[in-house]
């Protein structure tokens, strides 16, 4: 019994001897700790830029590559004169249509073509429906200027969501 206390005893001695060591150990961790302070405070920085980015250009399109692409639909004879653009923002929503016809949308192209020869504009809203993005078209007026010889087309463009640049998305996330 004296030998079974005795071992006791020992043994608990040196745990003891190991609760003190990594207890010291726990206390120069956490002073460690404190020298990485400003780094934990840049890396919150970072991640709340990086939120700050992803909601800034949730809704942004890259409107020059976009009108490049509907200039490429439409004949080589034809030319976008004016563009008038309204779209979403990362703040307000855009008006949804009242027609049932009507697709979801962010945004509407509103631009003039101008062409020298009569346009065939349902080719034209056939084209344009190959746009990634496009909702619905809708065909405004086409006039003759008779003093240039050139017709001019007036074209309203709906643009969904698929248009969306999605500069900083992140995949998995």
């Amino acid at each position: 019994m004296a030998v079974g206390t005795g071992a006791s005893t020992v043994l608990a001695l040196q745990a003891q001897g190991q609760l003190a060591d990594e207890q010291a150990r726990t206390s120069s961790l956490l002073a460690e700790q404190t020298k990485y302070i400003e780094v934990r405070s840049v890396q919150a920085k970072v991640t709340l830029v990086q939120a700050a980015q992803q909601v800034g250009v949730s809704t942004e399109i890259d409107w020059k590559k976009y009108l490049d692409s509907v200039q490429a639909t439409l004949p080589s004879t034809v030319s976008i004169d004016t563009v008038t653009l309204d779209f979403a923002s990362p703040i307000f929503a855009y008006a949804q249509p009242t027609a049932p016809l009507q697709g979801a949308r962010v945004g509407t192209v509103k631009f003039t073509a101008k062409s020298a020869v009569l346009p065939d504009v349902p080719t034209w809203l056939n084209a344009l429906s190959t746009l990634p993005g496009f909702a619905d078209a809708l065909p405004g007026s086409v006039t003759l200027d008779a003093t240039t010889k050139t017709y001019t087309v007036d074209i309203t463009m709906h643009v969904n969501d698929a248009a969306y640049a999605k500069r900083f998305a992140t995949v998995g996330k």
